[in-house]
């Protein structure tokens, strides 16, 4: 059994996302208490409603940071370890820009199920510097912590990045496969964007029935397409509340202050299982501790 069914028990998943508050250092930081209430009314909502799993992330960590700052790693580790005390769903970690080795860490302390890491095998530039993949090191410093539970999601040709190896798509998901990676994300070109469809396509052709996600863009009017290549939609903009600051140009085009919405969040579980025929039920498995 790979391990994305291991995960989530089924060949068809809706993950979705808990964007943390600024975290500690930052100058929007409000305080722990008020990130930790803002998380956790998040992850509840997407538990409620039956989604098979969470992903936690400082998307709001403005400007990120390729590999993040010990006060960045102290708050996200606090307030994933209390999302992890009050939800039973599988959880996710996600540290931007590309900071596998806290995700990882964070992972085994609270016991969460799968990290996603953004570059694993291609060569990106971003606002922030060249993100080499280092899918070697990767796996390497997931054997040292004692990590081999921990499922590893990999992007390939991440958003919000300029690919410096260019190449088709199915060659780094290929690439990706081979080197390690337990699941492969394809996105559109930046927050809220969905996939070129030919791009999801082509993965899907090169990588036969390996577990493929959709990373960015997933609304209720391509949810059916999106399905039918895709085993996994994360999504995060599409079950917020607020409206759409604007497109391309920001990395958020949703303030920090919007919450999952219960009501969008539940239109989403229900279109998603419309498509897939997939259902979930309200008490899944308690995430794996380690």
């Amino acid at each position: 059994m790979n391990r994305f069914r291991s995960i989530f028990k089924t060949n068809k998943a809706l993950i979705g996302m808990v964007h943390m508050l600024p975290m500690l250092g930052y100058k929007d930081f409000s305080s722990i208490e008020e990130t930790v209430k803002c998380a956790i009314q998040d992850a509840k909502n997407i538990e409620r409603v039956g989604m098979a799993a969470l992903i936690i992330e400082n998307n709001y960590d403005i400007p990120h940071q390729i590999f993040v700052k010990p006060e960045v790693i102290a708050s996200f580790t606090y307030v994933a370890n209390q999302i992890a005390r009050v939800v039973k769903i599988p959880i996710g970690i996600s540290v931007l820009w590309n900071d596998y080795y806290s995700a990882l860490s964070i992972a085994k302390i609270i016991g969460a199920s799968f990290v996603r890491v953004p570059v694993f095998v291609d060569i990106v530039e971003t606002s922030y510097g060249k993100v080499t993949g280092n899918a070697g090191d990767v796996l390497a410093f997931r054997k040292k912590i004692g990590g081999e539970h921990i499922a590893i999601f990999t992007d390939i040709q991440v958003k919000h990045s300029k690919l410096l190896n260019i190449r088709p798509i199915e060659e780094s998901a290929l690439e990706a496969v081979k080197k390690g990676s337990d699941g492969l994300i394809v996105t559109g070109k930046w927050t809220g964007d969905a996939p070129n469809m030919q791009d999801l396509i082509d993965t899907r052709k090169a990588v036969k029935d390996f577990p493929l996600l959709v990373g960015s863009g997933a609304t209720l009017e391509n949810m059916d397409t999106l399905t039918k290549y895709a085993n996994g939609i994360i999504v995060g903009t599409s079950i917020k509340t607020g409206a759409v600051l604007s497109k391309e140009q920001n990395v958020n085009i949703k303030p920090l202050e919007e919450r999952v919405s219960l009501d969008k969040a539940k239109v989403f579980v229900k279109k998603f299982a419309g498509c897939t025929g997939v259902g979930y039920a309200r008490t899944p498995s308690k995430h794996s501790k380690s």
